[in-house]
């Protein structure tokens, strides 16, 4: 998963770029509203955290820029307001979600993940495609390399929700939400039973990378 972080206090845009790339997220940085309508232009993001703050040009003007041009990104606006008529402002632009400054930082990684899962060109129920792997979520059919893959229904899903984050880390969490409906203990290592039967099923050689303590990728 490709992210845009737009803000101009440079420490705390460096600090949420090297927080987000160790979960997994590829991860550029503009520090200016005209610097963040570039990149949108010259690159595929699935979310874009916006600064409303901004020099130069004022993040609602990316906003509505973002917005008016199409931009596929999910836009997560950033701010050190958190009344309500501002929130109310933002979301009015275009933005996606809106999250005030100070914010805990589980929640930002959080949102980001719901963003991408709502919008995207990946996220669009199309069929998904990844080194080889092909999954029709419509039709409920995966194969690897023309091989057809007989997955179970939870197999599937976890499947989907790999190729979806293309390439980023879908956690511990994302797969116990998405996959069952039932509240599940974590510790009861269900999702690395099911995980390994996956691996099995794609052969080799091996696609799907565990993150220690936070989940896995393709």
């Amino acid at each position: 998963m490709k992210l845009l972080v737009v803000e101009d206090d440079e420490d705390l845009a460096e600090l949420l770029a090297e927080g987000l790339r160790g979960q997994g997220f590829g991860v550029d940085v503009a520090r200016d509203g005209a610097r963040a309508l570039e990149r949108a232009a010259a690159s595929a993001y699935d979310v874009i955290l916006l600064d409303r703050d901004l020099p130069v040009l004022h993040g609602d003007a990316v906003c509505r820029t973002l917005v008016a041009t199409r931009n596929p990104a999910r836009i997560l606006m950033l701010t050190a307001s958190g009344a309500l008529a501002d929130r109310v402002d933002g979301l009015n632009l275009g933005a996606d979600d809106y999250l005030a400054k100070p914010f805990a930082y589980t929640e930002l990684v959080a949102r980001i993940h719901a963003l991408a899962r709502r919008g995207g060109g990946s996220t669009s129920g199309g069929v998904l495609e990844r080194r080889g792997v092909v999954l029709d979520p419509q039709r409920r059919l995966a194969e690897r390399d023309g091989r057809l893959l007989r997955l179970s229904p939870k197999e599937m899903v976890i499947l989907e929700l790999l190729l979806t984050a293309d390439g980023g880390v879908v956690t511990h969490g994302e797969l116990l939400d998405e996959a069952w409906e039932d509240a599940v203990d974590p510790r009861t290592g269900v999702v690395k039973v099911a995980m390994h039967g996956l691996r099995r099923k794609l052969g080799d050689p091996p696609l799907i990378e565990a993150v220690p303590g936070i989940g896995y990728r393709l």
